[in-house]
């Protein structure tokens, strides 16, 4: 039964990648391309691999804590995964969908704030889920200085 739900936060995990790489894709062609990009920008390809590897690990580090006994630290923690996944999609939706380069950047900030307070919330309880989600928020700290750079060289995009 357990390895069912490694398979139910892998899945959620991995639906958000798939809205949130339609959203991408449908813009990449034309609206992306056109916009000035900060010489620290990884190339296009980098993303593909990095999501994934980062989704798989966010997936193991929920199912890990989901494994954990029933406590309100647990149930915390659950809700705060969902949390940072919806603000994941969001920043997506705000960066690509609605071309608004200055909200994602807030976003990206929301999203890097609530990684770290998951990390601090499930150490205590599941160190090795917290360990998992490192990299993603090294990336997600990465991905708020590209942000940066962006909206810094495209001012007239979004807000």
């Amino acid at each position: 039964m357990k390895w069912l739900f490694l398979g139910y936060w892998l899945l959620l995990c991995y639906a958000v990648a798939a809205v949130g790489g339609w959203w991408t894709t449908a813009e990449l062609r034309d609206w992306y391309l056109g916009l000035r990009r900060p010489r620290f920008a990884p190339p296009n390809w980098v993303f593909g691999p990095v999501w994934t590897m980062l989704y798989t690990l966010m997936g193991l580090a929920a199912w890990l804590i989901w494994l954990s006994p029933p406590s309100p630290v647990r149930t915390k923690a659950l809700l705060l995964f969902v949390l940072q996944l919806a603000l994941n999609l969001l920043w997506t939706w705000l960066f690509f969908h609605e071309h608004d380069i200055g909200n994602a950047l807030a976003d990206v900030f929301l999203l890097w704030t609530a990684n770290l307070a998951e990390m601090l919330l499930i150490y205590p309880l599941q160190a090795q889920a917290a360990w998992l989600l490192a990299p993603y928020l090294a990336w997600v700290s990465f991905a708020g200085f590209v942000n940066f750079g962006y909206w810094r060289l495209n001012p007239d995009t979004g807000n």
